[in-house]
């Protein structure tokens, strides 16, 4: 079900006691977790209200990758007001313009606001990571995991599990040498924000992890949300590369992530729709199967594409819960 935008009864509270005592609460956004987002509003400032509930959600981590980035110098939302027993912060609020629509409307600053975000990257990877988990075999083995998990019975198919496993281990030392960096692993159009100042602020970084260098990048360049034309991809890999010095190995590593992000992507959406009921988001899958057949075609995905090749038919790779419908 969609998440309810009524505000947390215990909101009032908490602003009351954190001087925001005349603010009117009005519905922001939801998003794919549990998390809610409402604007309040108290003349003529404003911040952000955000609803984490425990046990569903746990803030702890976007404070403490809020305050690391701040500390390095990255425009993360300055943190105003904090109950972690009621999963409740206060926080500044960017506005309403995301890089997403401001490209939409304005498609001629497309390359300048890629490669603002791509040097954001560049520059966030010049830091040692912070006191991160590690994006280790495990992990990129569970998340490829959710497209068996969860799309593959949706839309009706018996899969060769073992197989899958040894596919993806079959490519992931591919992606296991670089220094490890902060990827903040949901770097993309719609958590981007461009600031009153025209600067690009960050959002939804809560999930970041130490990992490899490309993750965050192809999250950019291969958005599930909307199309990045391929000639941006193609020209802002490049920018990414002569800034850091990245090697050819660079570009086998970001398709291997990029196959293994899209696969995850897919289960995600099909979750969403199948357990949470939120069926908006398997509409998005034909284009993150597109992604994922771009990666596949790559020599070093190999193993991952024939089992795509053998166990996936085309007439199975989309909508899930179109294709279940048939």
């Amino acid at each position: 079900m969609a998440a309810s935008m009524i505000p947390p009864v215990t909101a009032r509270d908490f602003l009351d006691s954190n001087g925001w005592t005349d603010a009117v609460i009005v519905p922001l956004a939801g998003d794919a977790s549990f998390r809610r987002y409402f604007r309040v509003v108290d003349g003529s400032r404003q911040a952000v209200l955000m609803d984490a509930p425990p046990p569903h959600e746990d803030p702890r981590p976007f404070i403490g990758i809020a305050r690391w980035l701040s500390d390095h110098g990255f425009a993360a939302p300055a943190l105003l007001a904090v109950d972690l027993d009621k999963g409740l912060l206060l926080i500044e609020d960017f506005g309403d313009a995301r890089m997403r629509e401001t490209i939409d409307a304005a498609p001629h600053r497309t390359e300048q606001l890629y490669a603002e975000a791509v040097d954001i990257l560049v520059a966030l990877h010049r830091h040692q990571p912070g006191d991160l988990r590690a994006y280790d075999r495990q992990e990129l083995h569970r998340e490829a995991g959710l497209l068996t998990e969860w799309y593959c019975p949706a839309v009706g198919l018996d899969v060769d599990l073992a197989g899958y496993v040894a596919a993806w281990d079959a490519v992931l030392d591919t992606v296991m040498t670089a220094a490890p960096v902060t990827v903040l692993r949901d770097y993309h159009a719609e958590n981007i924000m461009l600031k009153a100042d025209g600067s690009l602020g960050l959002l939804d970084f809560q999930d970041a992890l130490a990992g490899h260098p490309a993750y965050d990048l192809v999250s950019l360049l291969q958005d599930a949300r909307r199309d990045v034309e391929p000639a941006i991809e193609t020209q802002m890999l490049a920018r990414y590369k002569a800034a850091t010095g990245a090697g050819d190995d660079f570009d086998a590593a970001y398709h291997v992530l990029g196959a293994q992000r899209n696969a995850k992507i897919v289960g995600i959406f099909t979750r969403l729709w199948k357990r949470d009921g939120k069926s908006r988001y398997p509409a998005l899958c034909p284009r993150v199967w597109r992604y994922l057949e771009q990666d596949l075609a790559l020599p070093a995905l190999e193993p991952v594409a024939g089992w795509f090749a053998t166990n996936i038919p085309s007439s199975k790779r989309g909508d899930p819960m179109a294709i279940a419908g048939r």
